[in-house]
């Protein structure tokens, strides 16, 4: 099979697309300083899967780990268990609990506000990042709260339709 000139240059013109779109990503986190992301998260978890690809979406680097234990990994991170959500996530010095905004992780890094070991979404509110499905006129308004290491809390943001 022969391929001819024009074939060859299409082709790598894919490849080096494909890899400068993941390198692009990857560099526009590194570009706003933004560090690299874990996250720990059950392997069947859809709504994760969903969330990390909002966080990647925002210019972070997320490596996965799946676990069967996230009990031990909330609890290991601080986590107050009335906080709990799917997925628990360690961004530079904080952890980060839940369906959390990538926009609000990032104010978070830039603010550093004393005292606040990290950011939670409890439960799974519908529509929240991860958390998108049917019309967004059933969305729930909900709040993503920053915590001590005391477990004191308070709200951080407040998202999702108006109040009725």
């Amino acid at each position: 099979m022969s391929v001819d000139r024009r074939e060859f240059l299409q082709a790598s013109a894919v490849v080096a697309l494909g890899m400068f779109g993941v390198a692009g990503v990857r560099a526009l986190g590194a570009q706003q300083g933004l560090p690299a992301m874990t996250i720990y998260k059950s392997a069947s978890c859809g709504c994760c899967k969903l969330w990390v690809d909002h966080a990647k979406g925002a210019g972070f680097s997320v490596r996965e780990v799946n676990t069967d234990d996230l009990s031990s990994v909330k609890r290991e991170m601080g986590i107050p268990p009335r906080l709990a959500s799917c997925h628990t996530v360690v961004v530079g010095s904080y952890v980060v609990e839940g369906h959390v905004p990538a926009d609000d992780v990032k104010r978070l890094l830039r603010e550093r506000p004393n005292g606040v070991r990290g950011l939670a979404v409890p439960g799974m509110p519908i529509g929240s990042p991860g958390m998108e499905q049917g019309p967004p006129s059933q969305y729930e308004r909900y709040q993503v709260m920053a915590f001590t290491a005391a477990g004191a809390t308070s709200v951080f943001a407040t998202h999702g339709p108006p109040a009725r």
